[in-house]
């Protein structure tokens, strides 16, 4: 008797939190949040002030490859522990960026994510919080892989061709989020609606081209899964009705915003609570080319200041801060150059009140060289495989 009254309750509970959306998950099986506590307001700015530098936890709720709790370790990280995350907040970091897919953690056809999975999200989650980390929560690997017709619960995909299933995708993933991460966490906890959203498989799935009707599509049903998200985190009430939302780009690109006016900020219920994301991997030859640039020369400094200037202008002198999701500068045995390249690029960015997060993949390999090796943190051992890198990164974004 009382297991059915605790149903009823908790679909009464489901339906007036919503605002009557219909959704498909079991509202059985979904995680709801139980704690309770209260949401500071402050400015956007003054959030991503405090937000200074971040981390990322990389190749690991990310990872994509399989099914259950095990998938944590399908990409060769080991299980994230408190001792890693509190390595974190004592290096100086303010901010963990806690990349998450989803679609291979559905436990039916009706898109409900199982509740292990949504739990060791949360664990994690509430470890960060505990050491006054901000956190940024995001839906990260579940672009589907090609432009064909998604098959269904296997993620979204920005077309007008897979609206209909990728709004199902969007809307079922954030509600459930939604209802797991909500009164019981504050400003502390950031929601990043998807990442790097892109035409996959297209000749442009990373550059956006003005001229390409598929670009212009891609992002028309990108801004309509944005509003959808936004939308969906609002219609839950309580602490979401204001909790800071990022919205991205095609690809996370600076180019998808600087090509066209195609990509739109969502209308928002809240006030001044919306943060653009984009990631910059800026110069290309110097922080990802194989073999590419191994110097920091001025023309990649001029590069830089060109974006920073830019998303300055666009967005951050308009109330709309821009949190550099990703970044980083791969190995190239070039320890000396890349200390330069960080202390210009978070010296740079931090002037204008940015966010920078270290894209971290975890790499054991890390004293290989080039292509890929985004490893910084020995997670193992608990310390850093370049710390010179991470003695810039905080001393430049705590710089005044």
């Amino acid at each position: 008797m009382k297991k059915c009254l605790a149903v009823l309750f908790f679909s009464i509970y489901l339906s007036c939190a919503f605002a009557g959306e219909k959704y498909l998950f079991s509202a059985k099986k979904a995680v709801k949040d139980k704690k309770s506590v209260q949401f500071n307001e402050c400015t956007a700015q003054e959030l991503a002030d405090r937000m200074k530098c971040g981390w990322n936890l990389g190749n690991t709720l990310d990872a994509n490859g399989c099914a259950g709790l095990d998938s944590e370790l399908s990409w060769g990280q080991p299980h994230t522990t408190k001792e890693m995350i509190d390595a974190i907040a004592a290096a100086g970091f303010k901010t963990i960026r806690i990349p998450c897919s989803w679609a291979n953690h559905f436990v039916d056809s009706n898109y409900t994510i199982d509740s292990a999975w949504m739990k060791r999200v949360k664990q994690i989650v509430d470890w960060a919080i505990e050491d006054g980390l901000y956190v940024i929560l995001n839906d990260h690997h579940d672009n589907y892989e090609r432009e064909n017709l998604i098959p269904h619960c296997k993620g979204y995909y920005p077309s007008s061709l897979n609206y209909n299933e990728s709004m199902l995708f969007v809307k079922n993933v954030w509600a459930q989020i939604a209802l797991a991460f909500n009164k019981g966490y504050d400003e502390h906890l950031i929601f990043e609606v998807l990442n790097e959203p892109r035409l996959r498989g297209h000749s442009h799935e990373w550059w956006y081209n003005q001229g390409c009707t598929v670009c212009k599509d891609g992002a028309t049903n990108l801004n309509k899964l944005n509003q959808l998200a936004v939308n969906t985190i609002r219609a839950s009430g309580k602490n979401n009705a204001n909790r800071f939302i990022m919205v991205t780009g095609l690809a996370a690109s600076i180019n998808s915003y600087q090509a066209d006016e195609s990509w739109k900020l969502p209308n928002d219920s809240a006030e001044g609570k919306l943060m653009v994301s984009v990631h910059l991997y800026t110069p290309y030859t110097f922080a990802m080319e194989n073999p590419g640039a191994t110097v920091f020369e001025e023309k990649h400094a001029a590069e830089l200041e060109y974006n920073f200037t830019w998303l300055n202008e666009h967005f951050v002198s308009k109330g709309i801060p821009v949190i550099i999701g990703e970044y980083g500068a791969t190995n190239k045995n070039n320890l000396d150059e890349r200390v330069k390249w960080f202390s210009y690029f978070v010296g740079e960015s931090h002037k204008y009140g940015m966010v920078t997060c270290l894209w971290d993949n975890g790499d054991p390999k890390a004293d290989n060289t080039f292509e890929e090796k985004f490893g910084f943190f020995n997670r193992k051992n608990l310390n850093w495989y370049f710390p010179e890198i991470i003695d810039t990164i905080v001393e430049k974004s705590e710089a005044k």
